[in-house]
């Protein structure tokens, strides 16, 4: 059992955040199953830990600057939800704020499904400039 399998649902959110936080991409992907889906807003349905190691790859290149900082944790069982704020910058130097709520379906310590849902609009920065 590694260290993550052996974390609870709330330890896994806890992580989740500070590693986007701290731009530690890697370790935020291992908080996921091999098999993971997620329905990401703006990237769309992602499965696989491989697809999504992937994509994760150019995240540092997306903002110049990136926050996403928890409000409120729900957990029940296997189920969590967590409400976030996301403070950004593009890289043309537009803000993004916007307020996030994520789904979280964490099963043997790792994130086996994910959904988020924000307004797009904040992000639509992204594709200019």
């Amino acid at each position: 059992m590694t260290a993550v399998s052996a974390m609870d649902a709330r330890e896994v959110l806890t992580k989740y955040y500070e590693y986007a936080n701290a731009g530690d991409w890697d370790r935020w992907c291992d908080l996921f199953a091999d098999d993971q889906v997620m329905d990401e807003q703006l990237a769309g349905h992602i499965e696989g830990l491989d697809t999504l190691r992937s994509m994760m790859k150019g995240m540092g290149t997306m903002y110049r600057a990136f926050r996403n900082e928890p409000v409120h944790f729900l957990v029940d069982g296997e189920k969590a939800a967590a409400v976030s704020h996301i403070t950004a910058v593009s890289p043309s130097g537009e803000a993004i704020e916007a307020e996030v709520m994520n789904f979280f379906r964490i099963v043997d310590g790792r994130i086996a499904y994910m959904a988020n849902y924000h307004d797009t609009v904040p992000f639509q920065v992204l594709g200019q400039g």
